[in-house]
């Protein structure tokens, strides 16, 4: 697929500058409720679950409360697993399917796990829609000391404030069309830069570690989401978002090296799912699911081979 990087914002060919980052800010605006959405639900686990406010985002502190919701009956003798969504506030299911693996899976497992999840890291993102934090920062490349973007940071500092070795990971992630019609052009703006491939796998895919592939973990997973939606097939390059398939559905990242939310921890079991919202395969209830089966199968597998 050929598309153009010629966006609305900005000169061709040199990158922004503060006054277009201002500008791109100024274009954005609140299309959802994230105190609806996302902060009712929350609320709702606290009787159940821990539930502690780690941050606020700066540009309204009051309206972008951060948390995260905690198993009770934490034990230095379980392995602790960490659920995060909405990294890339944009894509819905990845909040949504924390918050349903909460309401329905996540106090089965906790006699095995410490389960922290974090539900919608990029609340601004998830009310605008948007990939970016306001500063036009990925907060998806920004998981590295010192880091740029405060979602990011605020992440970090509060799992390092736990004082705990991460066993496992799952972040959900999620690809819709508008990374070809919106985000894909203003990153090739931003940065001057060209994109070639603007492929979307259609399906569900998983993300491992280069360092830490952990093949039959991700497998399980693969197998698990099958039974749900359709796993992403690969390209006529026998690739998926232009990198080799490790196995059936399963492509591997340097997470760390490219400061994904993914590598903030040196957990031995590490995933990043992808779903695809826009097939037309796809609808918003099966894309959930199928994050909700990717966790509990991951589980699964970590209690069995543990």
């Amino acid at each position: 697929m050929t598309q153009s990087s010629v966006y609305a914002i900005g000169t061709q060919g040199k990158k922004w500058a503060d006054a277009e980052r201002i500008q791109w800010l100024t274009l954005q605006a609140v299309k959802r409720s994230y105190a609806d959405e996302v902060l009712t639900k929350i609320n709702a686990f606290k009787e159940s679950f821990i539930v502690e406010q780690y941050g606020a985002l700066s540009i309204d502190t009051d309206k972008y409360p951060l948390w995260v919701v905690k198993t009770k009956l934490f034990s230095v003798g379980k392995p602790s697993v960490l659920i995060t969504g909405g990294v890339h506030g944009y894509e819905t299911s990845g909040v949504q399917g924390a918050l349903r693996f909460l309401a329905t899976k996540a106090i089965q497992y906790s006699e095995h796990f410490n389960i922290i999840v974090a539900p919608c890291v990029s609340p601004w993102g998830y009310e605008t829609i948007n990939r970016w934090n306001p500063k036009a920062i990925d907060p998806n490349r920004s998981f590295y000391e010192n880091s740029p973007a405060e979602e990011s940071a605020a992440l970090m500092a509060y799992i390092k404030s736990l004082n705990i070795e991460l066993f496992a990971h799952f972040d959900l992630h999620e690809t819709t069309d508008t990374d070809n019609t919106e985000f894909r052009p203003a990153l090739a703006a931003r940065d001057a830069v060209t994109h070639d491939n603007w492929n979307i796998p259609d399906g569900f895919y998983l993300v491992g570690d280069t360092l830490r592939p952990e093949a039959d973990f991700q497998n399980a997973m693969i197998k698990a989401v099958k039974q749900v939606t359709h796993i992403a097939p690969s390209d006529d390059d026998g690739k998926l978002i232009g990198v080799d398939l490790e196995q059936f559905g399963v492509i591997n990242y340097a997470t760390k090296a490219l400061g994904l939310c993914a590598g903030l921890s040196n957990a031995q079991y590490v995933t990043t799912t992808e779903v695809y919202p826009d097939s037309p395969q796809a609808n918003d209830e099966n894309c959930i699911a199928a994050q909700v089966a990717a966790i509990t199968a991951g589980l699964d597998f970590l209690l069995q081979n543990r």
